[in-house]
């Protein structure tokens, strides 16, 4: 394979909180938040391999997956699963893993978005 064309697979992280418990704003935290690890690294659906969503406990009203298949991503598996509940950990939190193809040469762009800027101020500068 040319060395241009060369991929490797690539984790990336990313995190959204939630104003409440409801189907509604559950979907669309999780279409904000896949729409921008997507869009900051330069992703298209046929490049993902899989996505792992967890929420935490204080969310249950929707699955997070809903919201990656309305945005086109029927072909790519998903797994939902409840984040471990830690006393003072941060509230109705989505995070999100997703394992795909990309350059090496471009950087990862992990994505925290509202409150969840909070459980990872090391990337703050390079949100």
């Amino acid at each position: 394979m040319e060395e241009s064309r060369r991929v490797r697979l690539r984790a990336l992280r990313g995190a959204i909180t939630v104003d409440e418990n409801d189907a509604d704003a559950i979907v669309g935290a999780t279409e904000e938040l896949v729409h921008e690890v997507m869009e900051r690294n330069s992703l298209d659906p046929d490049q993902l391999v899989s996505c792992i969503f967890t929420a935490t406990d204080d969310l249950d009203a929707e699955f997070p997956a809903l919201a990656a298949r309305r945005l086109g991503l029927d072909q790519v598996p998903l797994l939902c699963a409840r984040e471990i509940s830690v006393p003072g950990a941060l509230p109705r939190v989505i995070r999100l893993l997703v394992h795909c193809y990309a350059e090496p040469s471009e950087p990862a762009r992990h994505v925290y978005l509202r409150e969840a800027v909070r459980l990872r101020r090391d990337l703050e500068g390079a949100q």
